[in-house]
C-alpha cells in the first residue's frame, strides 16, 4: 500500500521534551503545560540556554520530561535555588516550575522574598487548590467549603482560614513586572497561556523583573472526579474565585 505523505505538518512534538510516556494522571494539566513551556523554549532557540528549577509535589514529575538542564529544590525552595543560578549565570533563561502547595505553603517566604527583589527569573505556578502527590490535603488554595482528605467537610474559614491569593498577592510587589494567570483544559486557553509563558521568558530576560505565570488546574484524582467533571468543576468553582486573566503588565496592577 502507498503510502501519501502530507506537506501540511499538522503538529510535531517539542525537541525540548523527552520521549518517555507521560505519568501523570489522565486529564491532569500538568502535561499541557509542560509541553507549551518547552515549545515556547524551542521556539525562542533558547534550549540549550535554560536552566529550570523544580522541587517536591508532582511537579519533581518535570525531570523525566522536560529535556533541558533542570536541577532539583528542596520543598518550596525552587525560587531561591532560581535566584542563585540566575545570579551565578546571568546568560541563562531560568524558571521554576511549582505547585500550590509547595509555592504557597512552605515555600511562601521564598516566593514572596525573590518576587520583592525582583530577580529576573520566571515562576510557573501550578494550582489546582490541593495537594495532588500526597494524598489530596488542604492546601492554601483549597476554596471554602471545598473537601480533601484533611477538610474531609468543607474548607472551614473560621477553623482553617481563607483561601491565599497568592498571585494577587506577589502582583503588588515592585519587583514583580508581569503577572497573570491562565488555564490548559481547552485550545483557546492553552493558545492564551503559551502565549503568556513566552512573555514571561521574554520580559525576565530583558532584565525587567520577576515574571509570574499562575495555570489554574484540575486534579481529577485528588478531587474524586472523572477529567470531565473536573474541568467543569474549575469552570464552575475555581475560575470565580482565581479568575483568567493578567493582573499586572509591564510593572502596572491592571485595573
Amino acid at each position: 500500500m502507498e503510502i501519501i505523505k502530507s506537506e501540511n505538518l499538522v503538529y510535531k512534538k517539542t525537541s525540548a521534551m523527552t520521549d518517555k510516556e507521560l505519568s501523570y494522571c489522565p486529564g491532569c494539566g500538568h502535561g499541557t503545560a509542560h509541553r507549551i513551556t518547552m515549545e515556547v523554549l524551542e521556539e525562542m532557540g533558547a534550549i540549550q540556554d535554560t536552566i529550570g528549577v523544580a522541587p517536591v509535589g508532582c511537579s519533581v514529575l518535570a525531570y523525566e520530561f522536560m529535556n533541558i538542564d533542570m536541577q532539583e529544590a528542596a520543598h518550596g525552595r525552587a525560587p531561591a535555588l532560581a535566584t542563585a543560578i540566575k545570579r551565578l549565570w546571568p546568560s541563562k533563561y531560568v524558571f521554576t516550575y511549582q505547585g500550590d502547595g509547595d509555592l504557597a505553603a512552605i515555600g511562601t517566604a521564598e516566593t514572596i522574598h525573590a518576587c520583592n527583589r525582583g530577580e529576573n527569573i520566571v515562576i510557573i505556578f501550578i494550582n489546582n487548590g490541593i495537594y495532588g502527590m500526597t494524598g489530596g490535603q488542604m492546601a492554601p488554595t483549597t476554596l471554602p467549603n471545598m473537601k480533601s482528605s484533611t477538610s474531609p467537610y468543607g474548607r472551614d474559614e473560621a477553623m482553617m482560614g481563607h483561601p491565599l491569593k497568592i498571585t494577587e498577592l506577589i502582583a503588588n510587589l515592585p519587583g514583580v513586572h508581569f503577572v497573570t494567570r491562565q488555564a490548559v483544559h481547552k485550545p483557546g486557553h492553552v493558545r492564551k497561556a503559551k502565549k503568556a509563558i513566552k512573555k514571561a521568558f521574554e520580559q525576565s530576560y530583558a532584565k525587567k523583573g520577576l515574571c509570574f505565570v499562575e495555570i489554574v488546574s484540575n486534579c481529577n484524582s485528588g478531587w474524586k472526579m472523572t477529567p470531565n467533571d473536573a474541568n467543569q468543576w474549575m469552570e464552575d468553582n475555581m475560575f470565580p474565585y482565581y479568575p483568567l486573566g493578567d493582573i499586572k503588565v509591564d510593572g502596572q496592577l491592571v485595573k
